[in-house]
């Protein structure tokens, strides 16, 4: 899992300027160009005495974000639910009462075949790399808890069944899981930047026609989960290209997801990274109570593994907080769970959650209330233990800075230049701030060997990368 570091707020954009994602996705979906639409809007008005002359130029405006006037979105849902064979209201079509939503995010108690419609809109936009959803901003207050308390709380989805064009097999299902773990590894190796074009085309293309395709309950409940798990690394991605309002939406998707799957395990998993970008965004009390929620509703379910990071991250933001004794409590409970991790008896979401990783976020929490001793014979630990080499990187930049803090400035460097040479060729800002923030404590320090190291980790920094989309 990224760790948090410094966040950078980026200005929200105006909703009243926002495209239509919900349109979009709808036509798509039914088939009907933007001169198809046009035509039989008109014609459907001809019934009702309207006489109207509507061209692919108004569709295309309306996508913009143009609302019809009079009876016109009355009219597109009534086309739509002809061609889809199912209700269509003026929700569905992002034309109803605004409610500061947009796509991707709706309103608390939005049905599953609603929410469905709106998660798939977001993929498309995204896949369209629209650029007002890179900027987005987290929300904050109400709307962020609200999708942790539905998920938490009644009522349940009794039946997830859908009827759809396409008919979703087993077969289908196990692609989707097999898709989540490759771009997991994808995302390890490459960055979050790199991958998420690739995670995102794949959701728009391949996932979404299966979800708004036919099914039973009991399949319908494994493609939901096998989705989740997809979505949660989208949303991986994006929170590793600093698109924090984006990769939100996505967690709160997957969230959704897991409920509509009945596993509270892959909840609990989808809260973990919500708590992780809680810590990135300064939210630490929210960091708190997300982590106990998750823990309390997934119950036996929850993993040695998964309850080992929750609390661990717990500790960090008590450490943050200021309230020593609970962010202790904290450590001691996340060791303890940590020795009774079983890799063989966890599913594929928690294997982030590798030898050393609750060593390192041990260690920072440490860090934060002074205790370095203790703190740098956990880093030490988490460096000694296997890892891929990005969660190499975050854990040699923690040892750094706890060496720095020890007065150990030459060994720092020396851990420094092996942090860089890890991170090259990795497409991801999360470690770009991070080599920053090390960067700075270097030369912050005054020896020559830091000041050294500093000037590798510039010279690291100057390769860019593709700009996030």
């Amino acid at each position: 899992m990224p760790s948090p570091s410094s966040p950078r707020p980026a200005p929200r954009p105006s909703p009243r300027s926002a495209p239509n994602a919900l349109l979009d996705a709808l036509l798509d979906e039914a088939g009907i160009s933007h001169a198809g639409l046009a035509s039989r809007v008109n014609q459907a008005g001809r019934a009702r005495g309207l006489a109207l002359r509507y061209e692919h130029t108004a569709v295309a405006r309306w996508l913009k974000g143009q609302r019809p006037r009079g009876q016109v979105p009355d009219l597109i849902c009534e086309v739509l639910a002809a061609r889809l064979r199912r209700p269509v209201t003026l929700d569905d079509i992002g034309l109803g009462v605004p409610d500061g939503t947009g796509a991707g995010l709706p309103a608390p108690g939005t049905p599953l075949a609603g929410f469905v419609d709106r998660a798939t809109a977001l993929w498309r936009f995204d896949e369209q790399r629209r650029p007002h959803l890179g900027v987005a901003q987290a929300v904050t207050g109400t709307p962020a808890v609200m999708p942790v308390w539905e998920w938490e709380n009644p009522p349940e989805d009794t039946d997830v069944s859908r009827d759809g064009r396409t008919r979703v097999s087993a077969a289908d299902v196990a692609v989707l899981s097999a898709a989540r773990a490759h771009y997991e590894q994808m995302y390890r190796r490459a960055g979050g930047l790199a991958t998420r074009a690739r995670i995102v085309g794949f959701l728009d293309a391949e996932t979404a026609p299966l979800l708004r395709g036919a099914y039973g309950d009991a399949l319908g409940r494994r493609l939901h989960r096998a989705t989740g798990g997809l979505v949660a690394v989208a949303g991986i991605c994006a929170y590793d290209s600093d698109a924090q309002g984006l990769a939100q939406r996505y967690f709160h998707q997957a969230l959704r997801l897991a409920k509509a799957s009945g596993d509270r395990g892959l909840g609990a998993y989808v809260v973990a990274l919500l708590v992780n970008q809680s810590l990135f965004l300064g939210e630490f009390r929210q960091a708190v109570a997300f982590a106990e929620a998750a823990l309390r509703s997934a119950g036996q379910r929850i993993t040695p593994a998964l309850s080992a990071d929750l609390t661990a991250m717990q500790a960090k933001a008590y450490a943050r907080l200021g309230d020593r004794a609970a962010a202790l409590a904290c450590v001691r409970r996340a060791e303890t769970e940590a020795e009774r991790i079983s890799p063989g008896h966890e599913p594929a979401e928690t294997g982030y959650v590798q030898p050393g990783l609750v060593n390192v976020q041990v260690a920072e929490a440490l860090l934060r209330l002074g205790e370095l001793a203790a703190a740098h014979e956990h880093a030490a630990a988490a460096v000694g233990t296997p890892a891929h080499d990005r969660g190499r990187v975050h854990r040699l930049a923690v040892l750094c800075q706890i060496e720095l803090r020890r007065g150990e400035p030459e060994r720092a460097a020396r851990t420094a230049v092996e942090m860089t040479e890890r991170a090259r060729g990795m497409e991801s800002q999360r470690l770009r701030d991070r080599l920053r923030l090390v960067r700075e404590h270097l030369l912050a320090s005054g020896a020559g060997d830091a000041r050294e190291a500093a000037r590798l980790i510039d010279g690291a920094l100057r390769v860019p990368m593709r700009a996030a989309r």
